[in-house]
C-alpha cells in the first residue's frame, strides 16, 4: 500500500487523466478515513466533493470510478455527519451508497457491493434501526469469504456491534470469538484495535450482568490491546473512545478516581478533534459515573450537556441513552415532572427509529424510578409498553428487572388482603421500610452515607437510628419491632382521639 504522502504526490502529477486522479483521491481518502482523519479525507477528495450538502462532481469518470467515488463520499458523509451531528446526514449517506451499489452491480463487482452494504449498515446502526442494520450486514457477508480478509472482518465486527447494542451479548461474543483469526492475521492496526475494543465492550457488559470478575479483568486487557493498536495506527479519535470505555468500566467497579482520569483524557483528545458526538458520549459516561458515586447534581449537569449536543444530530439511540441518564438524575433530585418528561422523550426518540431496546429500557426505568408517582392506570400502561418493547430481549438482567417491576406493580395496585386477626399496621410499615433500607444498603455496598442519599435522608444518623430501631436482621431478612412501638400497638387509643378519627368500638 502506498503511503498517504506518496499518493498525495501522485495526485499532483499533471499528466494524469481525470479518471486516474479520481481513483488516487479515493484511495487517499480511504487511508485517511481509516485513521480517523475525516476532514483530511474530505479535503483529499478535491474537486470530486466539497462536503456534506453538496452533490459530488462525477463528470468525465468511468463507471467504476464513479462507484468508488460514491462509496467514499457516502461513507465520509456518514462519518462527518456523525461527529459533527449534522441532521439528515445518515439519510444522505444511504442515498449515495445506494447509488454506488447500483453502479457496482451493473459491473458485477460483488466485493464492492458488499463493502458498500457494510457502510449502509453502519448508517442504520447510527440511526438506531438495529434490525435494518443487521439485514445489511448479513447480506454483505453472503458475498464474502475468508479470502476477503479485512473486508469480511469489517462486516463481522459491525455485526457484533449491532448485537452488542441490541443486548444480545452472547451472540456478539460468539461472532467475535469465531472470527478472531481473521483479525489476528490482519496488518491493519485500526481494524485490530477495533476488534479488541469491541471484544472488551462485550466482556464488560457480560461481566456486569453475570457478576464475572474474570470477564472484567479480561476486558481491561482487551482495552489495553485496543489502545496499543490505535496508537500504532495514529488513530487519536479511537484512542479517546477507549479512554471513555475505561472510564465507564472503572466507574462500574467503584474506582471513581481512575474513572474520571480516563474520562478527562478522552475529553481532552476529543475537544482537540472537535468531535461533538463522542464528546457527548463522554459526558453521558461521566453522568453515569457520578450517579454511581452519589454526585447527583453534577450527574444531572453532565447528562443535560450530552442531551443538548445529541439532540442536534440524527443518532436517536445515543440521545435516548443520554435522556435515560438525565431522567435518573432528575428523579433522584426529586424533580419527578422533568424526570418523567426525559424518560418519555427517550421512548419517543428511540421507538420510531427502530431501537426498541432503548425505548423499552426508557419505559422500564421510568417505572423503576417513578412508580410511587404514577396512577394505577399509568403503571399498567407503562409496564405493558416496556414488556411489549423488551419481550424479545435476551439480556437476563433486563428480564429480571421486568419481573421485579411486575411484582412491585402488583403490590402497589393490588395489595394482598391481610389476616386481620394478627395484623399490625406498624409492623407492616416497618417491614416495608426495612426492605427499602436493605435494598439501599445493598446497592450502596454497605455504605451508610451513600444508602442515606439513595433513600433521600438528609442525615446519616437518621438511617443509623432506623436500622437500630427496626432491629433489622440482614442475614435472615426479618424485621422486629422496637419494644416501645410494641407497647404503643397494645395500648388503647385515647377516647378523645377516637372521636376525632371517627373510630367505633
Amino acid at each position: 500500500m502506498n503511503s498517504t504522502q506518496d499518493l498525495l504526490n501522485q495526485i499532483l502529477h499533471s499528466d494524469l487523466s481525470t479518471d486516474e486522479r479520481a481513483q488516487l483521491r479515493c484511495r487517499l481518502a480511504k487511508q485517511l478515513q481509516e485513521i480517523g482523519r475525516y476532514d483530511k479525507a474530505r479535503d483529499a477528495m478535491g474537486e470530486l466533493w466539497s462536503g456534506i450538502g453538496t452533490p459530488p462532481n462525477l463528470e468525465g469518470l468511468s463507471d467504476r470510478t464513479k462507484g468508488d467515488a460514491l462509496l467514499r463520499i457516502g461513507s465520509l458523509t456518514s462519518w462527518l455527519g456523525s461527529i459533527r451531528q449534522v441532521e439528515g446526514a445518515q439519510e444522505t449517506a444511504k442515498n449515495l451508497l445506494s447509488e454506488s451499489i447500483a453502479t457496482f452491480q451493473s459491473l458485477h463487482d460483488v466485493k464492492k457491493v458488499a463493502e458498500a452494504q457494510t457502510e449502509i449498515g453502519l448508517c442504520y446502526t447510527r440511526e438506531g434501526a438495529i434490525d435494518n442494520a443487521r439485514v445489511w450486514f448479513a447480506e454483505a457477508l453472503t458475498r464474502l469469504n475468508d479470502q476477503d480478509g479485512d473486508l469480511k472482518a469489517v462486516a463481522l465486527l459491525r455485526s457484533a456491534l449491532v448485537e452488542q447494542l441490541a443486548n444480545r451479548l452472547n451472540d456478539a461474543l460468539n461472532i467475535l470469538t469465531t472470527s478472531a483469526p481473521l483479525f489476528h492475521t490482519s496488518t491493519n492496526h485500526t481494524l485490530k484495535g477495533s476488534f479488541h475494543n469491541e471484544f472488551a465492550m462485550v466482556l464488560k457488559d457480560l461481566g456486569a450482568i453475570e457478576n464475572r470478575a474474570d470477564y472484567i479483568d479480561r476486558a481491561l486487557i482487551e482495552f489495553s490491546a485496543a489502545s496499543f493498536h490505535f496508537d500504532e495506527a495514529g488513530h487519536a479519535r479511537y484512542q479517546a473512545c477507549v479512554e471513555n470505555n475505561l472510564g465507564f468500566l472503572f466507574g462500574t467497579i467503584g474506582k471513581f478516581v481512575e474513572a474520571h482520569e480516563h474520562l478527562d483524557r478522552a475529553q481532552a483528545l476529543l475537544t482537540q478533534l472537535k468531535d461533538s458526538v463522542h464528546l457527548a458520549q463522554v459526558e453521558e459516561t461521566r453522568a453515569r459515573v457520578m450517579l454511581a458515586e452519589g454526585d447527583i447534581v453534577r450527574a444531572a449537569k453532565s447528562a443535560k450537556s450530552a442531551v443538548g449536543i445529541l439532540e442536534k444530530g440524527d443518532e436517536p439511540s445515543l440521545l435516548a441513552e443520554a435522556l435515560i441518564s438525565y431522567g435518573i438524575a432528575l428523579s433522584r433530585l426529586k424533580d419527578e415532572q422533568h424526570s418523567r418528561e426525559a424518560f418519555e422523550r427517550a421512548i419517543a426518540v428511540a421507538e420510531p427509529a427502530g431501537d426498541l431496546e432503548s425505548a423499552g429500557l426508557a419505559a422500564l426505568t421510568l417505572f423503576e424510578h417513578l412508580a410511587e408517582q404514577l396512577s394505577d392506570d399509568e403503571i399498567l400502561k407503562i409496564l405493558e409498553r416496556a414488556w411489549d418493547l423488551l419481550k424479545d430481549t435476551k439480556n437476563t438482567a433486563i428480564r429480571e428487572r421486568l419481573t421485579k417491576s411486575a411484582f412491585l406493580a402488583l403490590s402497589i395496585i393490588h395489595p394482598f388482603k391481610p389476616d386481620w386477626s394478627s395484623f399490625s399496621l406498624v409492623q407492616t410499615l416497618n417491614r416495608n421500610k426495612a426492605r427499602y433500607i436493605q435494598q439501599a444498603l445493598q446497592d450502596a455496598g454497605g455504605k451508610i452515607s451513600k444508602a442515606s442519599r439513595l433513600l433521600g435522608l438528609t442525615r446519616h444518623s437518621n438511617l443509623q437510628y432506623m436500622i437500630k430501631k427496626l432491629h433489622i436482621d440482614f442475614s435472615s431478612g426479618r424485621t422486629t419491632v422496637d419494644e416501645q412501638e410494641r407497647t404503643a400497638i397494645a395500648s388503647p387509643v385515647p377516647e378523645s382521639y377516637r372521636r376525632k378519627l371517627g373510630m367505633k368500638e
